[in-house]
C-alpha cells in the first residue's frame, strides 16, 4: 500500500505578513519589520510547529507606488535577508531558512558564496529563491535606465543557475583533509575551476567556500509565465505558485509536473507550494468577520496604488466605479497581471473594487475554522493540486499563533502534517536527494 502524502509548509515573511493592513490590526506589532526580537519570536513558533521552512521574500528597490500610498504600506522595508536569516539560523535547530536573490541583479559568485555559507552557518537548512525581479525601479538602482525585457531576464537566470550551481561544486566533499601532521589543509586535486564564460556572464572560480551542507541548498522558484515553468521544471526543486483556485492549481501542477516527465526528472523532486492567506476563526463567521476588519483597514490610496503596480500602468485617473478597460501589455510580471484582469471580469468588479480587493491581498484565501481549512488543504493534497502551502499569516503575532495552536494540531490529527523533524536538513524536510558534484564522483 502507498504511504499517504503529506502536506509540506512554509511561512511566508517579508519578514512578516503581506497584507496592506497588517499592522493595523488591533494587537498587531507595526514595528516587526525591524525588531529582531519578534522575528525570532515567529521564527522560534514555527519551528515549535515543524514547519519546513521560513521564507523571506526581498525587493531591491522602494514599493514603486505613490507617496500617499507608499506612507501607508508596512511592506516597503525590510531587513536584508542576508543578515537576517544568519541571526535566525543562530537561533533555531531544524527549520530552514530560505532567501529570495535576484538573478538580474546580482552576480552569480556573490549568490553562491552567501548561500554556501549560510547552508554551513545553520548546518543544511538554506534554500534559494530564483526571482528575475518584475520591479521596473530596481533596474535604476544598479546603473540601468530601464528594466530587461522579460524573456530576456529568464534566459539570464538559466544561465546564472548553471553558474551557482557549478561554483557549488568546485570542491569535492572530502577536498577539505585538514592534516594535522603533513601540513595538508585541503587536496587541491580535489578542487574544480569553473571557468564559465556564456552570453551574461564570464565566471573563473573556483568559490572560496567549501561545497554546502547539502550539497546543493534547495531551489526555490516562483515564477507562473510560461518562462517561469519551464525555469521551474529545469532547475527547481520547491515552486512557490499563486493560484486563484484549485481547479487552476490543478492545471498548472499537471503542467509544471509533466514537463519533469519530459525532461526525465522524479516528480518527487519539485515540491509545487501555493501561496494560500489563512485567517482562523472558532467559527466560519468570526473568521470571516477577521478578514473583513483587516481588509477595511486597507487606505484606497494604497488599494489603487496596489492595482497600479499589478497592471504596470498608472490606474489613479481611471474611473473607479466603471468596469476595467482593456490595457496593453507592459515589462510588469505577466503573471499578476493577468491574475488581476481575470479576477475583475470573473467577478465582474469596478475598478475601485477590484483596487480593494488588490489592496489587500487577493490570491488563494482559506478563511474559516481548523477544521474547514484541513478539509481544504487535504482536497487539494489528494486531488494534486498542491504539495503544500506556503502559508501568509494575515497579522501577527495573533495569525500565526491561531494557526499554529489550532490549524496544525488538526493536520497532525489527520496524519497530513509531520509531528516531529525527521531529519537535520531542508533537504531532509522536503524528502529530497543531496546532489551529486558534476566534477568529483562520491568518495
Amino acid at each position: 500500500m502507498a504511504e499517504r502524502r503529506r502536506l509540506h509548509l512554509g511561512a511566508f515573511m517579508r519578514p512578516t505578513t503581506i497584507h496592506t493592513g497588517a499592522w493595523r490590526y488591533p494587537g498587531a506589532y507595526p514595528d516587526a519589520n525591524f525588531n529582531f526580537a519578534h522575528l525570532k519570536r515567529f521564527a522560534q513558533t514555527l519551528e515549535a510547529a515543524k514547519f519546513d521552512a521560513f521564507f523571506m521574500a526581498d525587493h531591491l528597490a522602494v514599493l514603486n507606488m505613490p507617496v500617499e500610498a507608499l506612507k501607508r504600506s508596512h511592506t516597503v522595508t525590510s531587513f536584508d535577508p542576508f543578515v537576517l536569516l544568519p541571526a535566525l539560523a543562530a537561533v533555531t535547530e531544524r527549520i530552514g531558512l530560505v532567501a529570495t536573490a535576484s538573478t538580474t541583479f546580482e552576480q552569480p559568485f556573490h549568490v553562491a558564496r552567501r548561500f554556501a555559507s549560510l547552508d554551513h552557518l545553520s548546518g543544511g537548512r538554506a534554500g534559494w529563491n530564483i526571482v528575475t525581479t518584475s520591479n521596473p525601479d530596481a533596474a535604476l538602482n544598479f546603473g540601468l535606465d530601464e528594466h530587461m525585457e522579460h524573456d530576456e531576464r529568464y534566459r539570464r537566470a538559466r544561465e546564472f543557475y548553471d553558474v551557482v550551481t557549478g561554483l557549488w561544486d568546485s570542491f569535492a566533499d572530502d577536498a577539505f583533509v585538514r592534516d594535522v601532521e603533513s601540513g595538508i589543509f585541503f587536496d587541491p586535486d580535489k578542487m574544480h575551476v569553473l571557468g564559465h564564460k556564456g552570453p551574461y556572464f564570464s565566471v573563473r572560480g573556483p568559490l572560496n567556500v567549501a561545497r554546502p551542507v547539502q550539497g546543493w541548498p534547495v531551489i526555490f522558484q516562483a515564477g507562473a509565465s510560461e518562462a517561469g515553468r519551464q525555469l521551474a521544471a529545469e532547475t527547481a526543486e520547491v515552486v512557490f505558485a499563486g493560484f486563484s483556485g484549485l481547479e487552476d492549481g490543478r492545471k498548472v501542477y499537471a503542467d509544471i509536473k509533466g514537463r519533469l516527465d519530459r525532461l526525465g526528472r522524479s516528480r518527487d523532486h519539485l515540491k509545487i507550494m501555493p501561496g494560500a492567506f489563512v485567517v482562523v476563526g472558532d467559527s466560519v463567521e468570526e473568521a470571516r468577520e477577521k478578514r473583513a476588519r483587516l481588509d477595511s483597514l486597507v487606505h484606497y490610496d494604497s488599494a489603487i496604488a496596489s492595482l497600479s503596480i499589478a497592471l504596470g500602468h498608472d490606474v489613479s485617473k481611471l474611473d473607479p466605479d466603471a468596469p476595467l478597460p482593456d490595457l496593453p501589455q507592459t515589462n510588469a510580471s505577466h503573471t499578476g497581471r493577468e491574475r488581476a484582469i481575470e479576477l475583475a471580469r470573473r467577478e465582474n468588479l469596478t475598478v475601485r473594487q477590484l483596487a480593494q480587493r488588490l489592496g489587500g491581498y487577493s490570491g488563494l484565501a482559506f478563511v474559516g475554522t481548523a477544521q474547514t481549512i484541513a478539509d481544504e488543504m487535504e482536497e487539494w493534497l489528494v486531488t494534486e493540486g498542491s504539495d503544500g502551502f506556503n502559508i501568509m499569516f494575515p497579522f501577527l503575532p495573533e495569525g500565526l499563533d491561531d494557526f499554529v495552536a489550532k490549524v496544525v494540531p488538526e493536520l497532525q490529527r489527520r496524519g497530513l502534517f509531520r509531528t516531529d523533524y525527521e531529519g537535520t536538513t531542508l533537504r531532509d524536510h522536503f524528502g529530497l536527494p543531496r546532489p551529486g558534484n558534476r566534477f568529483f564522483a562520491a568518495p
